[in-house]
C-alpha cells in the first residue's frame, strides 16, 4: 500500500476521518495560540465522539431489538447520523425510557 492510498484510507475511516485539513495565514507569533487552538478542538471533538458511540452502544445494548427491527447501524457513515437515527427510533418506538434517551441522543448528535 502507497503512502497516498494510506492517507486516503486514514481520512475516509481512521482517526482523522470527519475532519479536515485547512490552511490559514497568520503572524508568526500567533502560529503556537492556533496550532493550541486546534488541538484543543480536535481533543474536544473526540471526547464528544466517543461519550456519543458509547451512549449509541448502551442504547443498542438496552433497546437493540425493540428497537432496530429494520435499522442497520453499520451502514451510516459516522456517529452523529447513528446517533440521530438512533434517537428517532427510540423515540418512536420506545417506552418512556427509551424516549428520554432518544431525545438525548438526538439532541446531542445535533449539537
Amino acid at each position: 500500500m502507497s503512502v497516498q492510498e494510506r492517507i486516503k484510507r486514514y481520512r475516509k475511516c481512521g482517526a482523522g476521518a470527519d475532519l479536515v485539513r485547512v490552511e490559514v495565514l497568520v503572524p508568526a507569533g500567533s502560529r503556537e495560540e492556533i496550532l493550541a487552538q486546534a488541538s484543543a478542538m480536535r481533543s474536544s471533538y473526540r471526547v464528544r465522539r466517543d461519550r456519543l458511540q458509547e451512549s449509541i452502544d448502551q442504547a443498542v445494548r438496552d433497546y437493540g431489538v425493540r428497537v432496530l427491527d429494520n435499522i442497520d447501524l453499520s451502514r451510516l457513515q459516522n456517529v452523529d447520523e447513528k446517533a440521530r437515527v438512533l434517537g428517532k427510533a427510540l423515540m418512536d418506538r420506545g417506552d418512556a425510557k427509551a424516549f428520554i434517551a432518544g431525545r438525548r441522543l438526538y439532541s446531542a448528535a445535533m449539537a
